[in-house]
């Protein structure tokens, strides 16, 4: 009974120098959890009972239990280097159509050939689908996605509205808006341009032109005479590449304009208060006619906006403080952005962004009960528990830190002891085994 006894004491204390040798192999592995090695005694019993004498049959190993308590987090600089900072796990597949998944706090990802998001063993991660405001739609796993770079370039968007904040200098000389000619400096108080955009992502020159006006006009739109000239009223002329641009509802001019002769134009007009701040604009509404454009790109149809915009006349230089025209040309995707809550964004030359989805998060009520498939990472399974599923940052779900990794929980000192006592108790048990052979040897040599 007493090799039997010291034997299984030997099998538990190579199975112990096993689990800690496995642990400090593990000690650089992203996202390893260690794990460790518990025991229970053997005690036979009889069919009425355990007698008072009875003496224990030694140990086994009850489970291998693995410890998820969180790893420190290594930062570094590639953007698709994610780590878990609290619960929760990626959702990683072996298939892009998101089938056999498994779960992982390894978060070493890169872009495969196909354009997908991948971690070293070319598993998926899974993501949720999301609207165009980067919203979940779905925190379903049968609806998870893997996640893809698009292909495509950012599409433009043509410029429908331009915000416009300036002050007028209030000392300028008033002109007659009949004079006025573009490539006549002289012939209008100030002028300012902005870049915008067409269906096709072209850029075009939008310039405007300010004249004060000597002349004032008449309830009809229409110019008066010199005498009733307001000195609170503007006359703001649009250019677009060089030609003409109306106003729609606005009050017809006939001018001059260079090269293009004597032409009629609808112009703007801008009214001020005495103490300098906007009033008014004629027409209510200022926005320019159908503008053709000869690149097959859809007319450009733009509202300007400089009653919100802090326009004002003061007698002071004349300043543009804002000149934002929406609308930008075609991108090329420069990368990707990760919030804390998951949502992935690629990023364009153009300014703008598009949500690509929301990085999918798994979570177990017994996370010691997940089988452990390598590579830092688990499967489902019935002492889990089911997969409870959400949002990072949102329940019980920790945060993602993008540019980082979950370095191994390991405590290499913790380890290197746990490796002297397990060969302590390997070369005890050892000795149990000579003691008990050295006792049967005297048995037999009795005579």
């Amino acid at each position: 009974m007493s090799f039997n006894t010291a034997l299984s004491g030997l099998q538990a204390a190579s199975i112990d120098l096993s689990t800690t040798s496995n642990n400090i192999a593990n000690v650089a592995t992203t996202g390893f959890k260690y794990s460790r090695a518990e025991f229970g005694d053997i005690f036979a019993l009889s069919p009425f009972g355990n007698s008072p004498t009875a003496i224990g049959s030694g140990v086994q190993v009850d489970n291998v239990s693995q410890q998820f308590s969180q790893g420190n987090l290594k930062f570094t600089d590639a953007s698709l280097d994610m780590a878990i900072s609290g619960q929760g796990y990626f959702v990683i597949s072996q298939d892009e159509i998101g089938s056999n998944l498994s779960y992982s706090r390894a978060g070493e990802f890169r872009v495969n050939a196909d354009g997908f998001i991948v971690n070293n063993d070319s598993q998926y991660l899974q993501t949720f689908p999301v609207d165009n405001e980067g919203n979940v739609t779905s925190t379903s796993l049968n609806t998870t996605v893997a996640l893809q770079l698009p292909s495509s370039t950012g599409s433009p968007q043509a410029t429908n509205e331009i915000e416009i904040g300036l002050n007028l200098t209030a000392s300028a000389t008033g002109l007659e808006p009949t004079s006025f000619d573009p490539t006549e400096s002289t012939s209008f108080a100030n002028s300012t341009s902005s870049t915008v955009f067409d269906s096709l992502g072209e850029s075009h020159v939008l310039s405007y032109y300010f004249v004060k006006d000597a002349q004032g006009s008449t309830t009809n739109g229409t110019l008066g005479d010199a005498t009733s000239g307001d000195p609170n009223q503007w006359q703001v002329f649009t250019y677009m590449d060089g030609s003409p641009v109306d106003v729609n509802a606005g009050a017809a001019i006939t001018h001059n304009s260079g090269t293009l002769g004597s032409i009629s134009q609808q112009s703007a007009q801008l009214n001020f208060l005495p103490d300098g701040s906007f009033s008014s604009s004629t027409p209510a509404i200022l926005s320019s006619s159908s503008i053709p454009l000869s690149n097959g790109a859809n007319n450009l149809l733009i509202n300007y906006d400089f009653a919100n915009n802090g326009t004002t006349q003061y007698a002071a230089n004349f300043s543009v403080n804002t000149l934002n025209p929406n609308g930008f040309s075609t991108g090329r995707l420069t990368g990707l952005d990760v919030s804390e809550e998951g949502l992935v964004r690629a990023s364009y030359t153009n300014g703008t962004s598009i949500p690509l989805g929301k990085i999918a998060m798994a979570d177990f009520p017994n996370s010691q009960g997940l089988a452990n498939v390598g590579s830092a990472s688990w499967t489902e399974t019935i002492d889990s528990g089911s997969v409870l599923t959400g949002e990072a940052g949102s329940g019980r779900f920790g945060l993602i830190q993008s540019g980082a990794l979950e370095t191994s929980n390991v405590d290499l000192t913790q380890q290197l002891v746990n490796l002297i006592t397990a060969q302590r108790n390997f070369q005890a048990n050892a000795r149990s085994i000579e003691t008990a052979n050295t006792l049967t040897q005297t048995i037999i040599q009795i005579r």
